[in-house]
């Protein structure tokens, strides 16, 4: 870990951590196979993992009724993403999809292998798929929908006509996507706005830090997406339910060998498969071997799904040297929010002036997803 980091750390009240970590470099390996333990007894999860995968996180249904491939159906899968262009696609050369598609592919993180040969992340339920969203998360999902489809009419990438009377309504929820509309920073996306590092993260790199009482967590995601996790591992209980913090509040305990973190209490301004502020995270970090770690998360919330459901993600462990992540600095060099409000704003006043393009029937939100995003690199296709 950078020095940097050690910093941030210090900053959130971690000093311990540090000085566990440097316990952690002084001591001798355990020999494979036997318990890792740090100096005061804890199961030992430090180090710096890696959860990048091309496993998708639903099973695609070409391979409905196979959950594991063999090792030579998964290197012929893995081979056929990996060949994929990605955002990377300049069959629309000069759009504005083909220049935001070339300027985020280098910031897409994934895997180069199947994670045990698996078609899906998710273990429960069997067949491997999201189970149904119930009839209120129903409703609430097809109203955002509804609200971002009638932005794009009139535009590229929508039905022709002009612009909806929808372009000056306000969303539904509070948003979280991408939208056809850049009047205040409010009308982007999570990422975007250097808001996207969100429970459960998943393709990430994390680096572990563990001290008597506590865990620190790094996540090292996406675009500036990254962020610092403190969990306490005590027997005190969550705040009270009207205070909400982003990423939840967490509490974690140990079940044998396995570190249990329990969360609850998020904000509605950010969403996870449909869930926002109902949803609960049941965490499990195992550690089976000297380079294994099991990452597996129960998602539960009564008014988003019928069921809870449950994940599993195999880390890597990496080498153990300086300079293995970094803190993220998202919002320090996010000139793309002000260039695009900027942007827009300006071509208001020349569309006034009669000159140019009706902004309102621009595409600012397909953003190059040209049908190469992260869903579609994986194996459902």
């Amino acid at each position: 870990m950078t020095s940097r980091l050690f910093a941030l750390i210090g900053g959130l009240a971690l000093g311990g951590l540090a000085a566990a970590s440097q316990a952690q470099s002084v001591r001798p390996s355990a020999p494979p196979g036997q318990d890792l333990r740090t100096p005061w007894g804890d199961p030992d999860l430090q180090g710096t993992w890696s959860g990048e995968t091309l496993t998708p996180l639903q099973r695609p249904a070409r391979f409905k009724s196979k959950a594991v491939l063999t090792p030579e159906e998964a290197a012929k899968v893995a081979a056929e993403v990996l060949a994929r262009p990605g955002r990377e696609n300049r069959s629309s050369r000069g759009t504005e999809q083909d220049v935001a598609g070339a300027y985020n592919q280098i910031f897409v993180q994934r895997g180069t292998e199947l994670s045990d040969g698996r078609t899906s992340l998710i273990i429960d339920p069997s067949d491997g798929r999201i189970p149904p969203l119930t009839p209120e998360a129903r409703k609430r999902v097809d109203a955002v929908t509804d609200h971002l489809q009638a932005l794009l009419q009139g535009t590229s990438g929508g039905r022709p006509g002009p612009p909806s009377p929808r372009h000056a309504a306000p969303p539904p929820v509070y948003n979280v996507e991408r939208m056809n509309r850049a009047d205040g920073p409010e009308d982007r996306s999570l990422a975007e706005r250097c808001l996207a590092g969100l429970l459960p993260n998943l393709g990430a790199v994390y680096r572990i830090v563990q001290s008597p009482g506590q865990v620190g967590i790094y996540h090292d995601s996406g675009q500036g997406q990254g962020f610092v996790r403190v969990v306490p591992v005590t027997a005190s209980k969550h705040a009270p339910s009207s205070v909400r913090f982003w990423n939840g509040d967490a509490r974690g305990r140990w079940e044998g060998d396995t570190l249990v973190v329990d969360i609850t209490n998020f904000r509605h301004t950010r969403e996870f498969q449909g869930s926002r502020e109902n949803l609960h995270l049941i965490e499990r970090f195992r550690r089976v071997s000297e380079d294994r770690l099991e990452y597996t998360v129960t998602a539960d919330d009564p008014t988003t799904w019928t069921r809870p459901w449950t994940f599993m993600v195999p880390w890597k462990k990496q080498p153990d040297k300086a300079d293995q992540v970094y803190e993220s600095t998202c919002h320090e060099g996010n000139y793309g929010m002000v260039g695009m409000l900027a942007n827009t704003r300006a071509g208001e006043r020349l569309f006034k002036q009669g000159k140019g393009k009706d902004p309102r029937t621009m595409d600012i939100a397909t953003g190059g997803d040209t049908g190469g995003g992260i869903e579609r690199e994986s194996i459902d296709r």
